[in-house]
């Protein structure tokens, strides 16, 4: 990926970075790189995710969902971590399989998504890394009860993602079935290119080393200056926006098939970086989409945002149709192409001219090397900022806090769920 800061600088935008400010903080990217180095040589928790490209094992994915290839749909049931690397993945680059994300557990929408598969036809994977998790292993439990009732044996349609050790673990050695680890010292948001995003993408039709070797590329770039890492240049320059009145950062690819890639960033942005008061806000957006929504309040409203551009440079194009309307005539000299580029262009023309940060961050289309190349630089660049701000990117206290309440809440012996109970009340009522 490459990332142009220029619309971030303190010469265009308010707030806004100086280039004096950004070559002093180099010398903490600089520091920061060699913790991160560190980190990696060691395989410590949290920085082994960016040893991934280089440690996962592509036709080890492969053989597992060799006895599903033939599905024609996909239910991955995990949740944040566990399935957003892979609808990102697939939502991008993916076949016609169809594919399910059961990531909540709103009853209403679990029954739907199921009653409309082909269920003979349908592999299931199932993620967690405890295998202990509420709402996978209850929507597990769910997809389980729904193939004996279609009569169709789920042991023979099931692949398993999780540690080594734990009831899912015990439940793929029982019946035989195929399973790959989660890797160790790997945050479920930064497991997007291990077997935790990959098996959904080998069902899908993905070449796996293709995704791998853009991220290894990306991995190459890493190096000590922000002026040199367009990862570092990222969130190094987040970082400082944040610090100068930016909290919060929108997410705007200008691709359809990256749109579950923002909801990716958002929670790799927000477990990793909302920590001690710190940390910015991530909202997504679509390009051309939200320019038809979200722009007014990012032009006009509260000085408080960065945008983040994600542009492919190329892609699928499409003329469009001449037309007998005089004042729609120069659209029929025109492609979708030309469109979409032309709103972009705007977009980020109109944002500088009122003064408003932004990033533009550039592939060079939507395929597996590059998406690959993107993923990874977005979690270097998140590693990155949360040495600058001087919190630990790898652990999420406040999201185990809310799951101990809850298994408190459904009976088990947890005092966290008292708090529910204590909630102050104020009722408005009909």
């Amino acid at each position: 990926m490459d990332v142009d800061i220029g619309n971030a600088l303190a010469s265009v935008a308010s707030p806004g970075v100086s280039r004096d400010a950004l070559e002093r903080l180099d010398e903490r990217v600089a520091d920061a790189h060699e913790r991160i180095e560190a980190g990696r040589a060691n395989d410590e928790h949290g920085y082994a995710a960016l040893n991934l490209p280089e440690r996962t094992d592509p036709d080890e994915v492969g053989a597992a969902v060799d006895p599903v290839a033939d599905a024609d749909a996909l239910v991955t049931v995990g949740i944040g971590g566990s399935a957003l690397g892979a609808a990102t993945i697939t939502d991008a680059l993916g076949d016609d399989t169809e594919t399910v994300f059961l990531d909540n557990v709103d009853p209403a929408w679990v029954s739907a998504r199921l009653a409309d598969l082909p269920l003979e036809r349908t592999a299931v994977n199932v993620v967690s890394r405890s295998g202990t998790t509420a709402e996978t292993l209850a929507n597990f439990l769910v997809v389980r009860e729904a193939f004996a009732a279609a009569g169709v044996d789920w042991t023979e349609r099931t692949v398993v993602t999780t540690g080594d050790a734990g009831p899912l673990r015990d439940l793929a050695d029982r019946h035989g079935l195929p399973a790959l680890a989660v890797p160790d010292g790997v945050p479920g948001r930064f497991s997007a290119l291990s077997a935790v995003g990959l098996v959904a993408a080998a069902v899908c039709g993905v070449d796996l080393e293709a995704l791998l070797d853009g991220a290894r590329a990306e991995a190459e770039s890493l190096t000590g200056s922000l002026f040199e890492c367009p990862a570092y240049a990222y969130g190094a320059t987040a970082y400082a926006l944040d610090g100068r009145g930016a909290g919060i950062n929108a997410m705007m690819p200008y691709a359809e098939s990256l749109e579950t890639y923002a909801e990716w960033f958002a929670q790799l942005w927000a477990e990793s970086l909302g920590k001690d008061d710190l940390g910015q806000t991530p909202v997504r957006a679509l390009g051309v989409t939200d320019q038809h929504s979200q722009l007014q309040l990012y032009r006009a409203g509260p000085r408080d945002k960065l945008v983040t551009f994600v542009r492919p440079r190329a892609g699928a194009d499409r003329p469009i149709p001449a037309t007998e309307v005089d004042a729609l005539a120069y659209l029929g000299d025109a492609t979708l192409r030309e469109l979409l580029d032309a709103e972009f262009a705007a977009t980020e023309a109109s944002l500088a001219a009122a003064g408003r940060p932004n990033v533009r961050v550039e592939i060079e289309r939507v395929d597996a090397r590059e998406l690959g190349g993107l993923l990874y630089g977005m979690e270097a660049a998140c590693v990155l900022a949360g040495e600058l701000y001087g919190v630990n990117a790898f652990d999420q206290p406040a999201v185990e806090w809310a799951k101990k309440a809850t298994r408190g809440l459904l009976g088990g012996d947890d005092g966290a769920a008292e708090a529910v109970a204590e909630k102050t009340e104020l009722r408005v009522e009909r």
